[in-house]
């Protein structure tokens, strides 16, 4: 079974998932991590990728679910894999659903909750890595990633009460009514994601625990 991750920004979707990929031996599926790596190859569809964002332009839906068609085709055998920043709208949902039904592959959604207060505050006090783009709390005092050693800054658009509004918007909007779609059809498991890391964790392992073991 696959899993796709749900929850505002500043939810902690990130810092979980890797979490969730170790103990349940999950492949990662970052929709932007994935177009960024596929317009640097020399493929038909690496090329299409690149010249939409040399353009400027939005990736648009369909080449999106050609680019996750693409990543399921070449999974190691009994793989399975968790989605972070997909699907984000009902159009999206609606091609992910039916290109994961052809696939054969069954899924459920974690949402990790967390109110617009708690959002604003990490989004606005969280750093990134300028080299490998790793997210780091506000209770993280070093100056360099432990990582790699990239300097450590505040997101752009992190720093844009604007942007993160728009952002949190767009999730209300627009993502919560597949949440909703996915909840109806009991493909949805919920935990909260305001307290500690550690609570956190413990809370989804012993929900997602009987499904993966």
């Amino acid at each position: 079974m696959d899993l796709v991750l749900f929850g505002r920004q500043g939810s902690g979707k990130g810092t979980q998932g890797k979490y969730l990929a170790e103990r349940y031996d999950l492949m990662t599926f970052v929709t932007g991590d994935e177009l960024r790596k596929l317009a640097k190859e020399d493929s038909e569809l690496g090329r299409k990728i690149k010249s939409i964002i040399d353009a400027g332009h939005l990736v648009p839906n369909e080449v999106v679910m050609e680019i996750i068609g693409n990543f399921m085709k070449h999974l190691p055998e009994g793989k399975n894999v968790i989605f972070d920043g997909i699907p984000r709208k009902k159009e999206q949902a609606d091609s992910f659903n039916t290109l994961m039904e052809e696939l054969g592959r069954t899924f459920k959604g974690l949402r990790i909750e967390i109110n617009e207060e708690t959002a604003i505050k990490r989004l606005t006090t969280r750093r990134m890595c300028g080299e490998c783009k790793a997210i780091y709390p506000a209770y993280y005092k070093e100056a360099a990633c432990e990582k790699c050693g990239g300097e450590l800054a505040i997101r752009q658009d992190d720093s844009n009460m604007d942007s993160i509004r728009n952002r949190l918007d767009a999730y209300a909007n627009e993502t919560v009514p597949v949440i909703e779609q996915y909840e109806q059809e009991g493909k949805l498991v919920t935990v909260d994601g305001e307290p500690t890391i550690d609570e956190v964790n413990a809370e989804t392992f012993s929900k997602l625990d009987p499904h993966f073991k």
